[in-house]
């Protein structure tokens, strides 16, 4: 199997910018879905997500309900993984019970804030016609919805 296309630029561009990239789109992906209302449930709390094969380490910090990239140092959880497992979970092709049951991607640290952020990725069912409410409005949203449906498709 070939190297995945995202392991080339995680190994190369600072882990700096993968985190004020990643915290900027999740905090965008995540407006007008139900799981952005119970992050301020961890706020305070530092992650580090470990990419095994890119050698790369992407830290956060949960404040204000959003996520927030933070310097390396102590994290209360830290998730490990391949480029390839986590492409999987972000993409919803793998369930995420199996990805951790099967120890293909790693929870360590702080378990209450590990429990925590596992159950919020299981809970995690994107609703684009909500996104597209929070941020374009409600008038808007059902035109963008629409072509969304027509030419995208539902995200897998």
């Amino acid at each position: 199997m070939p190297p995945h296309p995202l392991l080339l630029p995680l190994r190369f561009i600072p882990d700096a910018v993968h985190a004020e990239v990643l915290a900027r789109a999740i905090n965008h992906l995540l407006r007008g879905q139900p799981i952005a209302a119970r992050l301020p449930e961890i706020n305070g709390k530092s992650v580090c997500i470990h990419i095994k094969d890119a050698s790369s380490e992407i830290h956060f910090r949960i404040g204000h309900g959003r996520l927030q990239p933070a310097a390396p140092g102590h994290a209360d959880v830290r998730i490990s993984g391949t480029v390839q497992d986590f492409w999987l979970l972000a993409t919803r092709r793998e369930d995420p019970d199996t990805l951790f049951f099967s120890r293909r991607l790693c929870i360590e640290g702080d378990t209450e804030t590990g429990v925590h952020i596992k159950n919020l990725l299981d809970a995690l069912d994107y609703d684009w016609e909500s996104h597209f409410r929070a941020v374009l409005g409600a008038p808007w949203a059902t035109l963008a919805a629409g072509l969304f449906h027509n030419t995208v498709g539902r995200w897998p």
